[in-house]
C-alpha cells in the first residue's frame, strides 16, 4: 500500500527531480540536444526543450512539468514513468510516496491499476470486512 504525504512547510527544498534527470542524461552520456531529441511524449508528441532541462538542472526556476513533459522526459532518460512522477512530486510540490514494508501490499496496490472502477469497489468492501477503516495503526 502507498501512501502520499505533504509537508506543508518542508525545512528544505528538494532537488530529487532535477537530480535524477541530470544523473540520469550524464550515465546515458547525452547533451542537452541530444536529450531534447529523445524527450517526446509517446502519447501526445509534445517534447522538453533543452533550455527548460538546462535551467532544471541548473537550479534556476521552472515550470513544473505536466504529465505529457513527464512521459517525454522518462523516454528520454529510460525510466520508468512513476519513479519520474514520485521526483517531480517530491521536489515541486513537497509529495513522497511511502511504500509500505510488505512487498505483498506493494504488488496489491500495483495489480489494482488493472481492475475497473465496480472491481476496486468490491475489493475495498471485501478489505473493509478484514480491516474495517479507522482500525490503522500508526
Amino acid at each position: 500500500m502507498n501512501v502520499m504525504t505533504t509537508d506543508p512547510a518542508p525545512e528544505t527544498e528538494t532537488t530529487e527531480f532535477a537530480d535524477l534527470i541530470r544523473e540520469r542524461r550524464r550515465d546515458l552520456g547525452l547533451s542537452l540536444a541530444q536529450f531534447q531529441e529523445r524527450s517526446v511524449d509517446p502519447v501526445t508528441g509534445a517534447q522538453v526543450k533543452s533550455g527548460w532541462v538546462h535551467r532544471l538542472e541548473s537550479g534556476e526556476s521552472v515550470i513544473p512539468p505536466r504529465r505529457a513533459q513527464l512521459r517525454a522526459l522518462a523516454a528520454a532518460a529510460e525510466l520508468p514513468l512513476g519513479k519520474v512522477q514520485d521526483a517531480a512530486a517530491a521536489q515541486f510540490f513537497g509529495i513522497e510516496r511511502v511504500w509500505a514494508e510488505s512487498g505483498e501490499a506493494s504488488a496489491l496496490v500495483r495489480r489494482t491499476g488493472r481492475l475497473t472502477d465496480d472491481q476496486r469497489e468490491q475489493l475495498l468492501r471485501l478489505i473493509d470486512a478484514f480491516a474495517p477503516p479507522g482500525q490503522d495503526q500508526n
